[in-house]
């Protein structure tokens, strides 16, 4: 039997490196894939969030391990996480002091950044439908 090799999967590994691996698509492992990373970089690298980013660096990791089918999984691992609809979850970051939006797209195991910012910027957004990246 003839097995083909079709899928080239790119795995993110810390600090952005990219992996490209051609693996068979009968072994492919649906880990979420977060797009896009340097949004996050490009927020703790301002002037006065630097203490965000040992903290979106730990969710990023979490994010990249998990295979959440629903809002529900995603709610069962961070019980403090909002689900405001649109397929969006809200995110406490650094003990509460930021905030991170996500659009997932379950069937494809993919997690969109759409905002990251302080209290008072996410009071300013719709988290629904804000787009940042």
């Amino acid at each position: 039997m003839s097995r083909e090799w079709g899928v080239t999967a790119l795995r993110m590994r810390w600090p952005l490196d990219i992996v490209k691996a051609s693996v068979p698509i009968w072994d492919y492992n649906a880990s979420m894939r977060v797009i896009a990373v340097s949004t996050l970089k490009t927020f703790w690298e301002k002037p006065g969030r630097g203490d965000s980013e040992e903290a979106l660096k730990t969710w990023y990791g979490e994010a990249c391990r998990a295979e959440w089918k629903s809002p529900a999984e995603v709610k069962a691992q961070y019980g403090n996480a909002s689900i405001v609809g649109n397929n969006r979850v809200v995110f406490n970051i650094a003990g509460n002091k930021y905030r991170l939006i996500v659009a997932f797209a379950y069937r494809m195991q993919i997690a969109y950044i759409k905002f990251v910012g302080t209290h008072g910027e996410y009071d300013r957004v719709d988290a629904a439908s804000v787009d940042q990246s």
